[in-house]
C-alpha cells in the first residue's frame, strides 16, 4: 500500500513557483511599455500618457493597449480619462 501512496520521482513541484488556478497572461510589448508608465499611486491622464510614449508608439496602439490592460484587471479608468495600475 506504501508504495502505491508513494509519489513517482519527478512529479514534484519546482521551487520558487506559486500554485495558481488561473494562468498569468503575458502583456505585448505595447502593453509592457503602458503598464512601465503607469503608476498604482498616482492617477496618469491620458494625454500625458501619449506624450510619453508618442516616439514609441501611436495613439491608437495606445488606446488598444489601455483597453486590454483594462480588460486584463492590470489597469483602472477613473473618471476624467486618468488611468492608474489596478494592484
Amino acid at each position: 500500500m506504501r508504495l502505491a501512496l508513494t509519489p513517482e520521482p519527478g512529479h514534484e513541484s519546482q521551487a520558487g513557483q506559486t500554485a495558481s488556478l488561473f494562468e498569468e497572461p503575458s502583456l505585448s510589448p505595447h502593453e509592457k511599455k503602458i503598464f512601465a508608465v503607469l503608476k498604482a499611486d498616482e492617477a496618469m491622464h491620458l494625454d500625458e500618457i501619449i506624450e510619453k510614449l508618442e516616439p514609441q508608439l501611436s495613439s491608437s496602439e495606445i488606446f488598444a493597449a489601455l483597453f486590454e490592460l483594462e480588460l486584463a484587471g492590470k489597469a483602472k479608468q477613473l473618471p476624467g480619462k486618468n488611468f492608474v495600475r489596478s494592484f
